[in-house]
This record gives structure tokens, C-alpha cells and sequence, in this order.
């Protein structure tokens, strides 16, 4: 009798037990909302797998140009349609304000590459600028390869000094910058990209630092040909750095 009443006071839960390995009755929203961030960051992840690099370059030239009997800044003005193209075997004119140019092959790590240049040249109160349209890379398959896959843009500003318009000294400036972004090929994305970066802009640097004084030495014997008389504008460059 005693057992029997002790047993029917003891309280009984109608629940069945729960299983231990069974998720919490709320734990299901939580799964939901962890799944969620899981396929976010594995979505950020793809869209960030395209490696991007971006290459700059900044370099200043100054040459002095001793005056003739026409004066530079008269030269420096002269419509782009009478300008020399300097070098023919580097450059060659589209239309009047519109030209070609072929950059020397350079290295960039194992890899040859032949950028050819599509400029324009806008007229400033004393000088020009040039301004690139669009770039096409020639050389080593994989360089060819990335065309469509690089953005490039480049300004190259030359002035005369017009505060020293009557001295017989003038100064001359070039004021180059270039700028590229592009996708790291899949063979490069085992090397840091801070090393891609510094290796591209130094190329660039390496670029403007041989280009610019072949450039302002050219311009330097077209004015002095402009200033002496010679109007046939012949090119005077031979395609050598």
C-alpha cells in the first residue's frame, strides 16, 4: 500500500524524454541564419577570386632650348596638323590630332610586351597635351591574352616657360603620368600582389625614364629645323631609345 501510494505521488510529464543528440526546438532559425552568412561569403569570396593589380608612374623632364630667330612659344603653338611626327619609325599620324605609337618591347617578369598607343593632342596656351585613347598589347601570348582585361589611361603635358618669353634661354617640360589596372593573369596569382605592384609600376618608371629624354631631345631638334626654315616637318627620329 505504501509503495503504491508513494508511486502515484510522484509527478509524471506527459512529454516523451528528449533526445540528447536532437537540435534545441529554436536552433533551426539559427542554422537558417548561419547557412545564409556561409553563401554571402562564399559569393563575396567569388566576386573578389579576379586578383586586380594597378600600376603608376609620374616622371617630370626639363630641357633648356636656346631661342632661334622664331621664338618657341611661336613654335609650341603651331596647330597639331603641322606637327612632325618625330620619329616615323615609332609613330605614324591618324588624322590630324590622332596618333599611333609604338613603345618599345620591355619585360615584365619572364614575358614580352609591345604596347601600342592611340593618342590625341589637345592644344594648351603653351604647349599641347597628350592624351591616350587606347592601348593594344602586342608581344608573348599571355601578354596578348590580356587586351580586354586592363584599363590604361596617360596624360603627357609639355609647356614652354612664358615667363622668360624674351630670354634667349627657354626651358621646355614634359609632365608624363600613366596609370594601368588590371586583372592578375591566373599565372601570376601565386606572387604577392603588393610584388606585382611595385614590379609593374617600376617598368612603367623604367618606361618614362628612357622614353622622356629621347622625346624632348627630338622635339629640341624639330624646333630648331622649324626655327631655321625647314618646313617640310620630316621626322628626324631613326626608332631607337
Amino acid at each position: 500500500m505504501a509503495s503504491s501510494l508513494s508511486t502515484s505521488c510522484i509527478p509524471r510529464s506527459s512529454a516523451r524524454p528528449r533526445n540528447p543528440f536532437a537540435p534545441f526546438p529554436n536552433s533551426i532559425p539559427q542554422r537558417r541564419l548561419v547557412f545564409s552568412k556561409l553563401v554571402s561569403a562564399s559569393s563575396a569570396i567569388s566576386a573578389d577570386s579576379t586578383a586586380k593589380a594597378r600600376f603608376v608612374a609620374r616622371r617630370t623632364e626639363s630641357v633648356s632650348v636656346r631661342q632661334l630667330q622664331r621664338p618657341l612659344i611661336e613654335y609650341m603653338s603651331l596647330p597639331a596638323s603641322q606637327y612632325s611626327v618625330l620619329d616615323a619609325e615609332r609613330i605614324e599620324r591618324v588624322d590630324e590630332c590622332t596618333f599611333r605609337c609604338h613603345v618599345h618591347t620591355f619585360k615584365f617578369f619572364a614575358f614580352e610586351v609591345c604596347p601600342v598607343l592611340l593618342v590625341t593632342v589637345e592644344k594648351q596656351p603653351n604647349g599641347c597635351c597628350i592624351k591616350l585613347l587606347s592601348c593594344k598589347l602586342e608581344g608573348s601570348p599571355i601578354v596578348v591574352a590580356q587586351n580586354d582585361k586592363f584599363d590604361a589611361s596617360m596624360e603627357n603635358t609639355i609647356s614652354c616657360d612664358t615667363t622668360k618669353i624674351n630670354s634667349p634661354l627657354q626651358t621646355l617640360t614634359s609632365d608624363a603620368t600613366i596609370a594601368v589596372s588590371i586583372e592578375v593573369p591566373f599565372a601570376f596569382r601565386a606572387i604577392p600582389s603588393k610584388l606585382i605592384q611595385s614590379t609593374g609600376s617600376q617598368v612603367l618608371e623604367g618606361i618614362l625614364r628612357a622614353m622622356l629624354p629621347r622625346f624632348m631631345s627630338q622635339l629640341v631638334k624639330d624646333y630648331q629645323a622649324w626655327a631655321s626654315g625647314d618646313t617640310s616637318r620630316q621626322p628626324l627620329g631613326t626608332g631607337k631609345i
